[in-house]
């Protein structure tokens, strides 16, 4: 069993022309974590989220997985060495059913794409079948996915994303443009997930419900920059956090 990584941002940096997206921004997440990054729209998250997952690659600082330097790898090698990521736009192939559109991030997990004259189905099934167990999927095994519920999809996106025994998982939005009934099962999952396959996780959200009720540790960014950083209840009273929010007024339920 693998067991959950640790990952190290240290003062990266990111400008698009003249616009600083991510500005010395620092933050760390210990094995078997699950840490929030939030903030306001423009804040940065999704360029420093694109820069852990190699979509981008910083213009200064280092990005540390485990000890190694992970700056500069393309998406394929950072996955490689067990970050998986989820996207807040869930990407399958709608006319393959779920289980097959598992067994495709397997093929590519133990590099069998285009190695055999074997049907791409007879792989790895019963891999395929213990993600689909494990994320609530098994009755959806063989329905194409383009029929698929909003919510069974970003399920199936997390069960693609667990494909390479990943030690730390990227999520953005994970229940974005789910019902609330459908949040809170999803994040109870993540959580039961997160500890059963030893995986450490950051992710981003909006819904402060979410996060304040799953993170261990909250990150605040704002115009690219870290504002704060502490557990959710020592979030909710920071005045910062407050003033970014809502303009100073009390945040989220907070005393």
């Amino acid at each position: 069993m693998s067991v959950a990584g640790e990952l190290t941002v240290r003062s990266i940096r990111k400008a698009f022309g003249g616009v600083k997206a991510v500005d010395d921004v620092s933050f760390f997440v210990n094995p078997g974590e699950m840490v929030a990054i939030i903030g306001p729209n423009g804040a940065g998250k999704s360029t420093c989220f694109n820069m852990l997952g190699g979509q981008i690659t910083p213009d200064a600082g280092e990005i540390r997985f485990d000890g190694h330097l992970i700056n500069g790898l393309g998406p394929s090698k950072i996955w490689r060495l067990g970050i998986g990521r989820t996207f807040q736009i869930t990407a399958t192939f709608p006319s393959m059913s779920v289980r097959e559109n598992l067994q495709m991030v397997l093929l590519s997990h133990h590099r069998k794409l285009g190695s055999s004259w074997r049907p791409a189905p007879s792989y790895f099934l019963d891999q395929a079948d213990h993600l689909l167990d494990r994320t609530g999927l098994r009755a959806q095994a063989r329905r194409p996915c383009g029929v698929l519920s909003y919510g069974d999809l970003k399920r199936l996106d997390l069960a693609m994303a667990l494909g390479n025994s990943p030690r730390l998982l990227l999520m953005d939005e994970p229940t974005a443009g789910m019902a609330p009934t459908e949040r809170i099962a999803m994040m109870k999952l993540v959580r039961t997930l997160m500890e059963s396959e030893r995986v450490s996780i950051l992710f981003t959200e909006h819904d402060m419900d979410v996060v304040f009720g799953h993170a261990d540790r909250v990150i605040v960014l704002n115009r690219g920059q870290v504002i704060a950083s502490g557990v959710p209840t020592a979030i909710r009273e920071e005045k910062l956090v407050q003033d970014v929010y809502l303009g100073g007024g009390t945040m989220y339920g907070a005393a």
